[in-house]
């Protein structure tokens, strides 16, 4: 069994507009995955600071950071993170590049957890439904681009309203994408622009979206998760 899950904090900012990073770490904590992706982790600006310092997951979570940053202040690639159980082996990481007029990115973990070794991708993809399509294909060519395929997960913000939409169908034949619910915004969600799509091996046992006291406060969206089968 593995948990995954997806959570967009909105650097840290939360609905009553103040930055508060502990109460980010409490809703990660609240969730409990083996896994977790994070969007808009970082600012976006400047050192592309993160909004939650390697040493406060290191000492109030039981989770570490895949190394994607190429900077000293960060922890992810265009705001893309994924946070990992401190039980898990980190095998392999890359940062995709996507097609994009905004500052858009994914990144690509190879992991082992519990003897298996899987994929995952997290994203945050661009508001205009042109250039979600043209991202989803760059992301899926780089995905099999590899010696090998792995059994593979990818979760994120895909800012996409409908599970009718076109940009979704990009992810066949060989992957099943999954709305555990509305997430957006916060308060009263009514939109469900978070998503996890699963590779055939994978089978989604339960799937929902988390919608603590804390989290309906902590970002403008909530956390998505998924418990998944080999």
């Amino acid at each position: 069994m593995l948990k995954i899950g997806s959570y967009n904090i909105q650097k840290a900012i939360g609905v009553d507009a103040r930055r508060r990073p502990e109460r980010t770490l409490k809703v990660i904590q609240e969730m409990d995955c083996d896994v977790i992706a994070l969007q808009e982790a970082d600012k976006r600006f400047g050192p592309r600071e993160t909004t939650l310092a390697r040493d406060w997951i290191a000492e109030h979570t039981d989770y570490k950071v895949v190394p994607f940053a190429i900077r000293d202040a960060s922890i992810g690639w265009h705001g893309n993170a994924i946070l990992v159980r401190n039980s898990v082996e980190i095998l392999d990481h890359t940062r995709l590049e996507l097609p994009t007029l905004e500052p858009r990115g994914a990144v690509m973990a190879d992991i082992r957890l519990n003897g298996q070794t899987f994929r995952v991708a997290a994203m945050h993809l661009s508001v205009l439904a042109t250039y979600r399509k043209r991202q989803i294909a760059s992301l899926m060519s780089q995905l099999h681009a590899h010696a090998f395929d792995l059994p593979t997960v990818l979760v994120g913000d895909l800012n996409e309203w409908w599970d009718t939409a076109q940009s979704l169908k990009l992810f066949d034949p060989h992957f099943e994408v999954t709305t555990p619910g509305r997430s957006f915004p916060s308060p009263m969600p009514l939109a469900s622009l978070d998503r996890i799509i699963t590779s055939r091996e994978f089978t989604v046992q339960q799937a929902g979206v988390h919608q603590s006291q804390t989290a309906r406060i902590a970002s403008d969206h909530l956390p998505v998760w998924a418990e998944l089968t080999l």
